[in-house]
């Protein structure tokens, strides 16, 4: 086996509670991949940080929100680009409870901003793209978990 070299990346769904919607991102037209896509805030984990503080700061510097993460739910592994090792990532998914209201703002990597409601986030992601099994995953996981346990993950986290 061959030892590479890779890297980390984070992805959160966040769900506003009060309105029921995700706030989903469209990747601006000149981004060098997955341009002009929909997309969730993500980013890539920076040496000496967690997965979890990537996902704290991946969410201020997109929209200036202030989340509680909920759960993790997913991992996946792609190629941001070329299949070359310093384009492999492995990413950590999950889904978030916004924790701030009033202004919000987005940076110049996105092009479109949506809060859009389950039904509205199916019609217009395809069937099979990653986001929407991202908030399938999502509504599982919030119909299946009980609230306790929910709650104790809100505070005290995954990492160890």
């Amino acid at each position: 086996m061959t030892i590479g070299y890779f890297l980390g990346g984070v992805a959160t769904l966040i769900y506003d509670q009060q309105t029921r919607r995700y706030l989903i991102l469209r990747r601006a037209a000149d981004k060098d991949f997955a341009a002009d896509s929909w997309e969730c805030v993500s980013g890539r984990v920076e040496q000496g940080e967690s997965f979890e503080q990537a996902v704290h700061r991946e969410v201020f510097e997109e929209t200036g929100a202030l989340i509680q993460i909920e759960a993790l739910i997913g991992t996946t592994h792609f190629y941001r680009g070329a299949q070359r090792p310093e384009n492999e990532l492995l990413g950590v998914g999950y889904s978030s409870l916004l924790n701030s209201s009033g202004e919000f703002t987005f940076n110049d990597e996105h092009s479109e901003t949506r809060w859009v409601t389950v039904e509205e986030a199916y019609a217009l992601l395809p069937e099979g793209y990653w986001l929407r099994r991202l908030i399938e995953r999502a509504e599982t996981l919030r119909r299946l978990i009980p609230g306790e346990e929910i709650k104790m993950i809100s505070q005290q986290g995954f990492e160890f």
